[in-house]
């Protein structure tokens, strides 16, 4: 090959070295980088021998390594860099599809907060309203002044939840816009939750143990919400009196509603959705919650930490 007069010869023997260095399993291309510098060797030390002077052999071992080493080293150049590029493609893949979970992850918590806080504000609000118009209909001796009793808690209630609504769509507009937040209900409000109880029909008995104070917006909100859905399942599958206590500690917040069972069946069917929320909010907070039999009857706890961990 290298003393021969034919071009073509040498050039399609290194296109065939190249070729089975680049797309030959990597440790081919390392044996044949091997055989050709040994070859190289040997053509210069059999030409010095023939000939007996060491320039030309000198000169044949570097044309014999030009056209065995070249291509080889060559092929194993271009070969690293392919290799590179397809593992900085895999690996842009792989943060590609990272990012895709970050994101469906992240719908995933903005859908299950926002189906929350839409049961949170509604469901106590259409409860009652269902709850009243049923009692209502179910009644032959209906008086004016019962009517307009009804009405006023319909209408009561009815602009509570439009209320509500537009307070949750304005907080979603507003939201990581720099104006100025949509005001968040708040455990001090729990007596107004009371109040709204009462009107529609329950007889509740409410106190607060130790002294009311500030507490995380977090907090806040998850124990008003709790406090809300606690009342919302004691008008829908429970008896009168309902007992709520809010429980101010060094630490913590607790927040307890217990209620009889009624005997009958419910007033109004349940799909559960209400205690995974409340159980989902304590659980935010890094509370704990409960709900479950007590004694004759129903209770539903919830312990809420005042200072939060870095979870919130």
């Amino acid at each position: 090959v290298v003393v021969g007069p034919s071009l073509g010869t040498v050039l399609i023997f290194t296109d065939n070295l190249y070729a089975a260095a680049l797309y030959g399993p990597a440790r081919l291309a390392r044996w044949l980088l091997g055989v050709c510098a040994v070859l190289a060797v040997v053509v210069g030390a059999v030409t010095g021998f023939v000939v007996g002077d060491w320039l030309v052999p000198a000169v044949m071992g570097i044309q014999a390594g030009l056209v065995l080493v070249t291509p080889v080293t060559t092929a194993m150049v271009v070969r690293e860099q392919r290799d590179r590029a397809a593992a900085e493609r895999e690996r842009a893949e792989q943060v590609a599809h990272l990012a895709e979970l970050d994101r469906q992850a992240a719908v995933a918590a903005e859908r299950t907060r926002m189906a929350r806080e839409l049961h949170d504000m509604i469901a106590n609000h259409f409860s009652a309203i269902a709850i009243q118009s049923t009692a209502a209909l179910s009644r032959k001796d209906l008086d004016r002044a019962t009517v307009r009793k009804v009405m006023e808690s319909v209408r009561e209630n009815s602009l509570k939840g439009m209320a509500e609504m537009r307070s949750m769509i304005g907080l979603l507009r507003h939201e990581g816009d720099g104006e100025e937040e949509v005001t968040r209900p708040r455990l001090a409000d729990a007596e107004t939750l009371v109040g709204r109880a009462r009107r529609a029909g329950m007889e509740v008995e409410f106190r607060v143990e130790g002294e009311s104070r500030e507490v995380p917006a977090a907090v806040d909100l998850a124990g008003y919400r709790i406090l809300q859905e606690a009342l919302t399942n004691a008008l829908k599958h429970g008896d009168s009196p309902v007992q709520v206590v809010v429980s101010y500690g060094p630490e913590q917040v607790s927040l307890t509603v217990g209620n009889p069972v009624q005997r009958s069946d419910a007033r109004l069917p349940g799909a559960g959705a209400g205690l995974i929320g409340m159980r989902e909010r304590a659980s935010l907070v890094e509370g704990s919650f409960e709900a479950g039999p007590h004694g004759d009857g129903w209770r539903v706890a919830a312990v809420l930490p005042v200072v939060l961990g870095d979870r919130s």
